[in-house]
């Protein structure tokens, strides 16, 4: 987003995962507050396949999905076109909508990538009406856990971490988002959490593979070279994920936190 760096940027290995998300696997409890004619927002859309989802739970109402990145909108526009959503590029600290706009604004895994994250759900509280909700989920990168241990992913993630701090994004978001909420000023919020798990083998490969790209070939490889990472070293990560990927009892964890959040 604007106010910082995107540790992830744009890289194939990126959007593979982005790809895969869909509302049953990454917004599964904002689903049971959804329902047909509600007008929906879905800040950070990415690739679209989360907004199509929910946009086909509150159809006929009104769906748009919003993100900085104007090229991943195109990628977008072909996933959300059956579902009729609204695509606009723009900035969630200054969101192009009027006061109470939508009944129901969405973020996934952006307020993490923000340097002022409070502001940002002041802004989403802002465009979503009277009694409607703000939803949010982020990861909770310190909290990820695997099996079998391998240091070598441990400190992975701990470049990662590193990466993120130097770009004034928060790695910990998932812990955080209850307090986020609590300071945008939102009357009700509602918390919970929900893990991502990968541990049968096309899982783990397809998860491995993954990571192993980001370290080598993605946006946050180039930057952690320039942080003074050295190619040996991340060559040395993406070996760790490899490794992890083929053990047969391999399992990997992702911990998400969540908030829905009334006005």
């Amino acid at each position: 987003m604007p106010d910082v760096r995107y540790t992830h940027g744009h890289h194939e290995s990126v959007l593979r995962s982005h790809r895969w998300r869909t509302a049953e696997n990454s917004a599964a409890y904002l689903l049971p507050h959804l329902r047909a004619g509600q007008s929906l927002l879905d800040v950070g859309c990415g690739p679209g396949t989360i907004t199509a989802d929910l946009a086909a739970r509150v159809a006929p109402g009104r769906s748009v999905g919003l993100d900085a990145a104007v090229g991943i909108l195109e990628e977008a526009r072909g996933v959300t076109e059956s579902a009729a959503v609204g695509l606009v590029a723009g900035d969630v600290l200054q969101l192009p909508f009027a006061d109470a706009s939508f009944d129901v604004v969405h973020a996934h895994q952006v307020l993490q990538h923000l340097g002022r994250p409070v502001e940002a759900l002041a802004e989403m509280r802002r465009v979503c009406r009277p009694g409607g909700l703000v939803a949010a989920r982020d990861s909770d990168y310190p909290a990820m856990t695997w099996f079998p241990d391998d240091g070598t992913i441990a400190d992975a993630f701990e470049a990662y971490g590193t990466m993120t701090r130097i770009n004034g994004a928060n790695w910990d978001a998932g812990r955080r988002l209850l307090s986020w909420a609590r300071a945008a000023g939102f009357a009700r919020v509602v918390p919970s959490a929900s893990v991502w798990c990968y541990a049968t083998p096309d899982e783990r490969r397809w998860w491995g593979d993954l990571w192993a790209e980001r370290f080598t070939a993605s946006a946050l490889a180039e930057q952690l070279v320039t942080a003074g990472v050295s190619d040996r070293r991340l060559e040395e990560f993406a070996a760790g994920f490899r490794r992890w990927a083929a053990q047969p009892d391999g399992w990997f964890a992702v911990l998400h936190g969540e908030v829905v959040a009334t006005p």
